[in-house]
C-alpha cells in the first residue's frame, strides 16, 4: 500500500524543513521552534505535530511504537501506527524496550528509554505562559528576557489558594536552566523521566506550529518553591488490579464484571511484562497455579 505515497507520506522537502526545525531545537533545548506544520490525514489536535516528527525522522529499519494514555489500542494509537506502517512498512511492537522510535500521547513510558530510542510526543499547546499572556510577541520577548514571573505567580497563587499547586498535568519545567517548557500534558509523575534521560525527546505542536526537544542528559527541572516542593500524583496504596504494581502511574476504571471502582496501570506494556514475570516465577516454583 505504500507504493501509493511517498515513503513516510510526506515529500522529501518538507521532511527536511522539518528535520532543520529539530535540529534548531536539539541545540537549543526548550525552544520552541516554528515550522511550516503540513496538512495531514488525522484531525489538527489529535497528534498532527508529533506525527509530522515521526514521519520525518523514521527510517526503512526503524520499529515503531505508539501510545495514547499509556495504552497501544486506544483509537489515537491504533489509527497512528495503522497511518505510519502503511506509509513506511516499518515494523511495529508493543514492546517498548524493542521500538527504536516511541510516540506518545499524554504519558511516557514506564520502562527507562535507551540512548537509541527516540521519544516523540504530541503537544496541543507548546506555549507554557500562554495561561496568562494570550499574545505571542509578548511570551517570545519574556522567553528571551528569561522572564517566569508569571509562571510561578500562577503556581503561587494555587498554593495559596488550595495549600499545593494544582496542576493535574503539563506542570511547566526549566530546561537546561534557561527555558521554561510546556512538558506535553503528561502527568506530574512522569516529568521526573525528562531529567538527564539517556534518550532524545522531541515534542511537536502540529496547531500552533511548534518543535522543541529536551536532548538526552539534559538538566530539567519542575516549578516549584522552596517551603512548597514539586509532588507528583499519590494514589493512596491503592495497587493494580491485574499485576499489583504500586510504584507506577494508576489510571482508575470500572471492572465490567463487578461494576466496582479499580485501579489499573496506564502503561498496558509495562503492565503486561509485570504479570508474564508473575507467571513464569510461579511455574519455576510450583508449576500450574491452576
Amino acid at each position: 500500500m505504500r507504493r501509493n505515497y511517498n515513503f513516510a507520506f510526506l515529500d522529501e522537502g518538507s521532511k527536511r524543513e522539518i528535520r532543520r526545525a529539530i535540529l534548531k531545537g536539539v541545540a537549543i533545548p526548550g525552544y520552541q521552534v516554528p515550522f511550516a506544520s503540513r496538512e495531514m490525514p488525522i484531525g489538527r489536535g489529535w497528534g498532527t505535530g508529533g506525527l509530522q516528527i515521526t514521519l520525518s525522522c523514521i527510517g526503512p529499519d526503524d520499529v515503531l511504537k505508539v501510545i495514547d494514555q499509556g495504552s497501544d489500542a486506544s483509537v489515537n494509537a491504533v489509527s497512528i501506527r495503522g497511518l505510519v506502517q502503511q506509509t513506511t512498512g516499518v515494523d511495529t511492537t508493543t514492546r517498548t524496550e524493542e521500538a527504536t522510535l516511541v510516540q506518545s500521547r499524554h504519558r511516557i513510558p514506564e520502562r527507562r528509554l535507551r540512548r537509541d530510542q527516540l521519544l516523540v510526543l504530541q503537544v496541543p499547546m507548546p506555549e507554557p505562559l500562554r495561561t496568562y499572556e494570550a499574545r505571542e510577541s509578548v511570551t517570545k520577548r519574556l522567553h528571551a528576557e528569561a522572564e517566569y514571573t508569571g509562571a510561578y505567580l500562577e503556581l503561587f497563587e494555587q498554593v495559596v489558594r488550595y495549600g499545593t499547586t494544582t496542576t493535574g498535568a503539563d506542570h511547566p519545567v526549566m530546561v537546561g536552566g534557561r527555558y521554561v517548557m510546556a512538558p506535553s500534558p503528561i502527568p506530574r509523575f512522569d516529568n521526573h523521566k525528562l531529567d538527564d534521560a539517556d534518550n532524545l525527546t522531541l515534542l511537536g505542536a502540529g496547531r500552533e506550529k511548534k518543535i522543541y526537544a529536551v536532548p538526552p542528559h539534559t538538566r530539567v527541572e519542575s516549578l516549584a518553591f522552596e517551603d512548597h516542593p514539586f509532588v507528583t500524583e499519590e494514589f493512596d496504596g491503592a495497587s493494580c488490579c491485574l499485576c499489583g504494581a504500586t510504584d507506577t502511574y494508576l489510571t482508575q476504571t470500572t471492572d465490567p464484571a463487578t461494576g466496582e471502582s479499580v485501579w489499573m496501570c496506564s502503561d498496558t506494556d509495562a503492565c503486561s511484562q509485570r504479570l508474564e514475570r508473575a507467571r513464569l516465577a510461579t511455574g519455576q516454583k510450583g508449576g500450574d497455579a491452576r
